[in-house]
């Protein structure tokens, strides 16, 4: 059981979009928790990103359930405005707001900090390298992804939609933000344990097992895990690597990299523990190293067959093991990526208006440091003249 640090502010304020939550968002609602006792997270309406950002990928319902669900998340906001205010923060009497270590602007180019930060209540964050929401909406627009295909592999008119559909390379050289360009991402130990749970199963604990490759975690996904975890005390998910994916899927799937999934997974209450490329079939073996009571596999979306000649769960079946839960969500991977083919132009002006607008903050932001350099290299000279001492 985890202890509060009684010294630590009583309650801190987070907000965003939280669109397509990914790890990063989650890493930057983990951090904010470890600065006070309880964390509250406002998340936006689909209003007011429309207005600021371009169109959400999700709606505002689905968005609220996904952050909700987020473990280190206490309780939420639902239609926090945009641009956060003192006045927001002593209304759900937060002393601080916590953001990552990038910027967000509004439709007219202003900080949505800029308030809070002019009073003294907000603290930042480490942004997670390696991965946004705008990387993963042009993922899907590319249907490429490095670790599958090479674009000299790529069919003609694969490579012509390729660039067709690209909002990773602007046409002004110059519009490039250091907070949508994303590095490629490092998964290490320490990272992996930020995430983690890290208790073991009590002795009389009823052990859960699910599997897949819960690529782009969405909704779907976690109204799932809601339900098997329902069935015990202690949930187990598999996740398979990216090659077995990719036998199954095809195409350039997984979007998201066998590291990546599992910290998206982990970031989530249901979640007890992953099995990092866990095998496709559950075999007895799987079952006792675990100790696992129950195989729990989904009937809302069809599972995903690697072979029409094996069967996964013909193990557990024959154990007497094997249950099945509705999630009651038909979410899949497949209708998000439609989601944003079918919104493309919509999707590829947003990113490249996002992308300017952060460049040129970030262009003025180093202006002004270099200005401030220069006042300090000036001021420290009339020193040196005036004391030579």
């Amino acid at each position: 059981m985890t202890h509060t640090n009684s010294t630590l502010p009583k309650r801190v304020w987070c907000d965003g979009c939280y669109d397509m939550v990914h790890f990063g968002h989650a890493n930057q609602l983990r951090q904010a928790k470890q600065m006070g006792q309880r964390l509250v997270v406002g998340v936006h309406t689909d209003e007011e990103i429309a207005k600021h950002k371009g169109p959400p990928v999700f709606n505002e319902q689905e968005r609220y359930r996904m952050v909700r669900g987020i473990k280190w998340v206490d309780e939420i906001v639902e239609g926090a405005p945009y641009s956060t205010t003192v006045e927001t923060l002593d209304k759900y009497d937060c002393e601080f707001c916590v953001h990552g270590n990038d910027i967000t602007l509004t439709a007219d180019g202003i900080d949505t900090y800029a308030e809070v930060k002019k009073a003294g209540r907000y603290r930042e964050c480490e942004r997670t390298p390696g991965v946004s929401t705008t990387d993963l909406v042009g993922r899907m627009l590319l249907l490429t992804k490095s670790h599958h295909s090479r674009d000299d592999e790529l069919k003609e008119e694969h490579r012509e939609r390729t660039r067709t559909l690209s909002t990773c390379i602007l046409q002004d050289a110059e519009a490039h933000s250091p907070w949508t360009r994303v590095s490629r991402f490092l998964p290490s130990t320490q990272t992996i344990m930020q995430f983690a749970e890290g208790r073991p199963p009590a002795p009389n604990d009823v052990i859960i097992y699910v599997s897949g490759s819960f690529d782009l975690f969405h909704i779907g996904h976690l109204c799932f895990l809601e339900e098997a975890r329902k069935l015990g005390d202690y949930l187990i998910v598999g996740l398979y690597t990216d090659q077995v994916v990719n036998d199954y899927k095809g195409s350039n799937y997984p979007i998201m990299s066998l590291h990546e999934r599992v910290l998206s997974v982990l970031a989530y209450k249901p979640v007890s523990e992953v099995v990092i490329g866990a095998p496709y079939v559950v075999t007895q073996d799987l079952i006792d190293r675990f100790r696992i009571d129950y195989v729990v596999e989904g009937t809302h979306v069809e599972h995903h067959q690697q072979s029409e000649d094996v069967d996964p769960y013909a193990v557990p079946k024959a154990l007497g093991k094997y249950k099945t839960v509705d999630s009651n969500n038909d979410m899949t991977t497949e209708k998000i990526i439609d989601r944003i083919i079918d919104h493309r132009r919509a999707f590829e002006s947003r990113n490249a208006a996002k992308e300017r607008k952060e460049a040129a903050a970030f262009k003025a932001l180093q202006k002004l440091e270099k200005e401030k350099n220069l006042i300090k290299g000036s001021a420290h000279e009339i020193i040196c003249i005036e004391d030579p001492k």
